[in-house]
């Protein structure tokens, strides 16, 4: 039996003893910790958020420390967790900040992604990193190689370095990672062939390699990974067959190979895999072949994406799935005839993609009924009108049926419906758009565009949600539309009947970025508050309206405007002097680079904005204009002179002031519009020389300066040598030089003969300078001598003969 005084004195010490060794962290490790944070703080080029750092202080517990986690209880108490995860919100750090984190030798975990870390990952503290299981380094800006020290953590079971810079390729060391469970590397830079070497880690479990830029096939050595469940290379350029011995690994459930340049067909021992959940071989353009009906015969299969490849449906084979599936991508697969019955029994089913094919018929109302969040049926030949039913759905998100053959009205119903995404362009709808269009609250792109749709377009709330609307080439009339929710992005309302004068309520659209209205009649003066419009507005198209007045010098104020076209109008007076101040044409400025701020898993396509590009009306591409930049004022009245402020537009792609009254000199600035490819400065009333400063217009590969009243000789270079069609510079004055063939006095005749002149005209009269003095000294000594000066009076004269009289 114990001595009651000996527990007394033992349950003293733990009382008092124990706590303070068990929950105290080691003080070389709170060094390290606050070594890091320090050299965190003093980076000036970084923008740094101290949440949860502001616990971090001397003489305190660095256990009890936020984004930082202990080991259980015990006399050894360390530092096992670090989540240090967005600590920098922008600007850039150096990766050598994490040299004291990796000296803490307990580690387990760490997670540092998202801080803008840039340099090479310091490889050489993972050496004594005996414990470690998880890195996480993802979202960053890491570049270099991966370190070979990586592959000594033998207890690794988780890294991921996805979506940074690193262009190194797996070292062959990656045999020694014997324990690794997951190997996260996707979304890099890492060039090369994936290793054999990956064959040896008999432990792995998840395998993700997505967008990297590996090359070559998929090693055979994968079919020894036997307990791998997630097999993930999407997004590289690996190229020829699937391996067959694919087939061995029974416990995968993930198998993504999708957008790589995969080719031949899908091996037959995938039906070995009863596990298999996931199917992923979209965009592989070179797989091809039949599509095997047993893959419907995968019990567990849920999500299966085959679309864009040259897989081909086989119409005579016939379909029992046993799957439940919830999502199917069957794109660009050869689908002929009416949509697929076995369809029916599919009622899991969230997302469907049948687009790119030759189906026809209607849209059937069992589809309809099925309830399905996505339906993609775009480019096809289907027909007739739309079940009221399908807008009846509460779980109908994205709905597209552009390029069919569509008919009829849009239902009534269209209202009732919650779908988020509706595209119905390209097919024969006709009439009024239902009012009820516009109370759909969680519509965010609509596109109606090229239908035959009438009457006046619905006005939106000013809480609704819409960010992108395309009703181009309709026959809409009535005033412009222009009462819409202030998320607005992108109006595209060109080609219709639209009249009246530019609305003001455009003014209260504080992100709109794209203002498409050309070919309407839109009337009126260009209003003043046109400088009032959001300051992200990149494109404004008028052209081919009615428009009157001159240009407001407030426009200046569009600052991120790169496209301007206000061609085509009745605008007169001068160009303003502040278009030269246009910022978005001066400099490149961030920029979104397309109106499509969402991210699906489909492709929308918004059609081009057609401008006047090279001669001839073509499409820019919205997802690449911010490529360009364009100022077109052609055919209108406007006189005076070009302002010289223009030649600041330094990344100006187009100019096109051609078909207007414009008269004065070429400006010498020009030659500063470096990144010029089309200027266009014809049919006006243009004098003077072209300016020996178009040389430097390297990238000019259009001009026009035709039917103006130049004089003297074309600049010559590389690239203006190249434009030598005479109709660039017809019917203008004296122009010269050796594009048109037309040769030009040598400079050095011009001045000789200038000063053979000049010193004749010099001679003359210093002669008669010099001449008419003496000339009249002699005649007055000449008639001296003749006595014309004598007091004698001369001898009469006959009236006949009546000579001068004194």
């Amino acid at each position: 039996m114990l001595n009651p005084c000996f527990l007394s004195y033992l349950l003293f010490f733990l009382v008092f003893f124990v706590p303070q060794i068990s929950f105290s962290c080691p003080q070389d490790q709170l060094q390290f910790l606050l070594e890091f944070k320090n050299l965190l703080a003093q980076n000036s080029t970084a923008t740094i958020t101290l949440e949860g750092l502001e616990t971090w202080r001397p003489n305190s517990d660095c256990c009890k420390w936020q984004l930082v986690k202990c080991n259980a209880p015990s006399p050894t108490r360390e530092v096992i967790d670090l989540n240090l995860h967005s600590l920098v919100l922008s600007g850039s750090v150096s990766s050598s900040i994490l040299r004291p984190l990796l000296r803490i030798t307990s580690l387990v975990t760490l997670d540092v992604s998202s801080n803008f870390i840039q340099g090479e990952i310091p490889g050489d503290g993972f050496v004594n990193l005996t414990r470690f299981t998880s890195l996480d380094m993802s979202d960053n800006s890491f570049n270099g190689s991966i370190p070979p020290e990586l592959f000594s953590l033998k207890t690794l079971q988780r890294l991921d370095l996805s979506r940074n810079l690193i262009t190194g390729t797996l070292s062959g060391d990656i045999k020694e990672l014997k324990n690794l469970q997951e190997l996260f590397l996707s979304e890099n830079l890492i060039v090369g062939e994936i290793p054999t070497e990956i064959g040896s880690l008999a432990e792995l479990r998840v395998l993700i390699l997505r967008q990297n830029m590996f090359s070559g096939s998929i090693p055979l050595s994968v079919s020894k990974l036997m307990k791998l469940e997630t097999f993930d290379l999407q997004n590289n350029s690996l190229s020829f067959e699937i391996p067959d011995g694919i087939g061995k690994l029974v416990n995968l459930s993930t198998l993504s190979l999708s957008r790589n340049k995969l080719s031949g067909g899908i091996p037959s021992s995938v039906q070995n895999l009863t596990n298999l959940e996931t199917l992923e071989l979209e965009n592989n353009n070179e797989l091809s072949g039949e599509i095997p009906t047993w893959l419907f015969g995968l019990q567990k299969l849920k999500i299966l994406r085959l679309g864009g490849n040259k897989l081909q449906w086989n119409k005579n084979g016939y379909v029992f799935a046993r799957s439940k599936l919830t999502h199917l991508s069957l794109r660009s697969c050869g689908l002929e005839g009416n949509i697929p019955d076995w369809l029916k029994k599919q009622t899991a089913l969230l997302f469907l993609d049948l687009s790119m094919n030759r189906l026809q018929g209607s849209f059937p109302k069992w589809l309809a009924d099925l309830k399905i969040g996505t339906i993609i049926l775009s480019d096809n030949k289907l027909s007739g009108s739309l079940p009221p039913s399908l807008f009846q759905s509460l779980s109908l998100s994205v709905l597209a049926l552009s390029r069919n053959n569509f008919s009829g009205q849009i239902p009534h119903t269209v209202g009732e419906t919650s779908v988020m995404i509706l595209l119905l362009s390209e097919n024969n709808f006709s009439g009024p758009v239902p009012e009820s269009i516009s109370k759909i609250h969680r519509l965010l792109l609509l596109d109606l565009s090229k239908n035959r749709l009438s009457g006046e377009f619905p006005r939106f709330d000013p809480e609704s949600l819409l960010a992108l609307l395309d009703i181009s080439s309709n026959e809409f009339s009535g005033d412009v539309p222009a009462s819409f929710g202030s998320s607005t992005i992108m109006l595209s309302m060109s080609q219709n009947n639209f009249s009246g004068e530019f609305p003001q309520d455009f003014t209260n659209l504080p992100y709109l970025m794209h203002l498409d209205l050309h070919d309407n009649k839109i009337s009126g003066f260009v209003p003043s508050f046109i400088s009032q419009l959001s300051s992200s507005l990149e494109v404004l198209s008028l052209r081919n309206n009615s428009l009157k007045g001159s240009i407001p010098e407030g426009i200046s104020n569009l600052t991120s405007l790169k496209v301007l076209d206000l061609s085509g109008n009745n605008l007169d007076g001068s160009l303003p002097s502040s278009l030269g101040n246009l910022t978005g044409m001066v400099e490149s400025l961030v920029s979104s680079s397309s109106p499509l701020p969402f991210v699906f898993s489909f492709t929308i396509e918004i059609h081009d904005l057609a401008v006047n590009w090279k001669n001839s009306k073509q499409g820019l591409a919205n997802r690449n204009l911010y490529l360009y930049t364009l100022l077109d004022l052609s055919k209108n009245k406007l006189l005076g002179e070009i302002p010289s402020s223009l030649g600041n537009l330094k990344i100006l792609k187009l100019l096109n002031l051609s078909y207007n009254d414009i008269s004065g000199l070429i400006p010498q600035s020009f030659g500063d519009l470096e990144k010029l490819e089309i200027l266009d400065l014809s049919h006006n009333n243009l004098s003077g020389e072209i300016p020996q400063t178009f040389s430097k217009l390297s990238e000019l590969n259009v001009l026009e300066l035709s039917n103006n009243k130049l004089t003297g000789r074309i600049p010559e270079s590389p690239q203006l040598d190249r434009l030598n069609d005479p109709n660039i510079y017809a019917y203008n004055n004296k122009l010269c030089g050796m594009q048109i063939q037309v040769p030009c006095s040598t400079p050095t005749e011009q001045p000789k003969e200038k000063e053979e002149d000049e010193e004749e005209a010099m001679f003359s009269w210093k002669a008669a300078a010099i001449g008419c003095p003496c000339g009249f000294v002699m005649a007055v000594a000449v008639m001296y001598l003749v006595g014309y000066f004598s007091d004698s009076s001369p001898p009469r004269r006959s009236p006949k003969n009546r000579g001068f009289k004194k």
